[in-house]
């Protein structure tokens, strides 16, 4: 079955071309917000990417960039189709609004050809059965109601599918130890969720690898990260981060490089593919 997207890329690569349009042409956000009939906030929110726009605006724009029929025909049918896609719902429209930052990751990660993830306190999500998934969300949004609740929980599980549909995204889960140890809903359904994990560890595009108690302080400790990588012609690697003061999206080259030899380092320190399945069955065990 093909993996379903969604609209989050085609907005991005539409924001950022548009962005270097505007620029190219030596025009102000206000100007063009004239131009619109809109606020300055929507044309910063169009360029991040944050929201789809509609054909007219769009056509508005290029023409005010210099960039009219019959200049690039095949920029502007480019930028058409980006617009078009970017206007479409995201497969997880059908679980009523999400906020904004959420769709946004969603999207991104069903996107993604490949996914890294360090954790630090909890399995990671795409790893996740439903009974632990629902003893993680019900812990940290405590203050949601019971319906709310579970929407989330079946949102993360539908999230899982990108490990599984064609093309599957090839995964690549670092763990620290201590997550193992925590019981989160209990010895029971800690216990399955970690045979679960052995199991999906087993997967052809699944890697999971344990960071062990014995490796003491690692550059990890600073807090989980996302890594998400893209087709090159598609979009730039993408991390991802997770705080009280909201979601965080690093994509300088410059931050790239930090977390990306923050992954390697915890890789080295990781434990093999085979002694954290040991170490995993191992934990399960002392749970029985």
């Amino acid at each position: 079955m093909p993996r379903p997207t969604g609209p989050t890329i085609a907005r991005w690569q539409l924001g950022r071309e548009l962005r270097r349009l505007r620029e190219a042409a030596g025009i102000a956000h206000r100007e063009i917000a004239e131009e619109l009939g809109c606020s300055e906030s929507k044309i910063y929110k169009i360029e991040s990417g944050d929201v789809g726009m509609g054909r007219p605006d769009l056509l508005v724009m290029l023409d005010h960039y210099g960039l009219k029929p019959g200049t690039d025909d095949e920029t502007r049918a480019t930028l058409l189709d980006w617009q078009k896609q970017g206007k479409e719902r995201g497969w997880w429209a059908k679980f009523g609004q999400l906020p904004n930052p959420y769709s946004m990751y969603i999207g991104l990660e069903s996107a993604a050809t490949a996914v890294k993830n360090f954790e630090l306190a909890v399995v990671p999500g795409l790893l996740q059965t439903e009974d632990y998934a629902r003893a993680v969300i019900s812990a940290t949004c405590s203050q949601d109601s019971e319906d709310e609740i579970e929407r989330r929980v079946q949102v993360r599980l539908a999230r899982q599918a990108c490990l599984t549909e064609d093309p599957p995204a090839a995964y690549w889960a670092i763990i620290d130890e201590g997550a193992l140890h925590r019981q989160m809903g209990g010895k029971e359904v800690m216990r399955a969720q970690l045979r679960h994990l052995i199991e999906m560890s087993k997967q052809p595009n699944v890697t999971v690898q344990v960071l062990p108690f014995s490796e003491g302080a690692h550059p990890g400790t600073l807090g989980s990260v996302i890594l998400l990588e893209f087709p090159e012609e598609v979009h730039s690697p993408v991390a991802y981060v997770e705080t009280y003061a909201g979601d965080v999206y690093l994509e300088s080259e410059a931050d790239l490089r930090r977390v990306t030899l923050t992954y390697t380092h915890m890789h080295a320190a990781a434990l093999s593919v085979t002694k954290s399945r040991e170490l995993i069955a191992a934990v399960a065990k002392q749970m029985a």
